[in-house]
């Protein structure tokens, strides 16, 4: 008859956590492969691994920032980055909301100011995909408010529209380093408009004082409201254009009348 084994000790989340993104780290006390025997190299591989998919899942959620570093300072960036945040949900989607907070104070990027709001940008592009749909209005429904009314009315964006305002040029940067041909970002900043007008998103720099008029409406501000933000704003603000750009991406969702909810 076989002599019972004692059982492990046992080993806390927190701890297999720690060891399973730092390499530097021993393989944790008690840790048993499905044999009952110290864990070891199948630890090791396992660890490796992981470290791998997360560095993937990152490069993939933020192309243009493994472009404009590397993609050997990318893995090295991604390796500090994912011992600091592990993921917190199953959904690989949505890893590495943390990113542009955690490159703006990386010190060995800070000369690279604008790498935090191209991620902010990559971001932006993600969470519009996976949106929930919205049918926008008709072109027609805008024309045939009188004046007045358009003015107190408030227009409310689609789900998928997203706005990434920066004193660096992002959208010119993103379709720099994502588009065949594109012209070299301009000395100025931007304001980037993600709408999704079928399956994909699109980027766009908005004219000036576009990101003032889009984060009013935003903020439910009505229609008015919003144009006295972009006007004040910049001087000779394109409404036009602006309103074109929204109708264009589909990012319209309704038109609401009557005192806010």
């Amino acid at each position: 008859m076989s002599r019972p084994q004692s059982p492990a000790p046992s080993v806390s989340q927190g701890t297999f956590t720690r060891a399973i993104l730092d390499a530097g780290q021993p393989v944790p006390e008690g840790l048993l492969d499905p044999e009952g025997r110290p864990a070891g190299r199948r630890f090791s591989v396992y660890r490796n691994n992981v470290a791998v998919s997360l560095t993937e899942a990152l490069a993939t959620a933020f192309p243009v920032i493994e472009k404009l570093i590397g993609e050997e300072n990318f893995k090295a960036v991604a390796g500090v980055f994912l011992r600091r945040y592990p993921p917190d949900s199953p959904l690989m989607m949505f890893y590495g909301q943390q990113m542009p907070a955690f490159l703006e104070g990386f010190e060995p990027l800070k000369h690279l100011g604008y790498l935090p709001d191209v991620a902010r940008l990559e971001i932006a592009l993600r969470e519009s995909y996976h949106a929930a749909d919205a049918t926008p209005v008709p072109p027609e429904a805008l024309q045939a408010l009188p004046p007045d009314r358009l003015m107190a009315a408030r227009l409310r964006l689609a789900p998928a529209l997203r706005l990434v305002r920066s004193r660096w040029p992002v959208a010119s940067i993103w379709h720099f380093n994502m588009s065949e041909g594109a012209p070299k970002p301009p000395a100025n900043g931007e304001n980037a408009l993600v709408t999704r007008p079928g399956f994909d998103p699109q980027i766009i720099a908005l004219p000036p004082g576009g990101g003032a008029f889009i984060a009013a409406l935003l903020a439910g501000e009505s229609f008015g409201a919003a144009l006295d933000a972009a006007s004040g704003a910049v001087e000779g603000f394109d409404l036009t254009a602006v309103l074109g750009l929204l109708i264009q991406g589909g990012a319209i969702a309704s038109i609401e009348e009557g005192p806010p909810a």
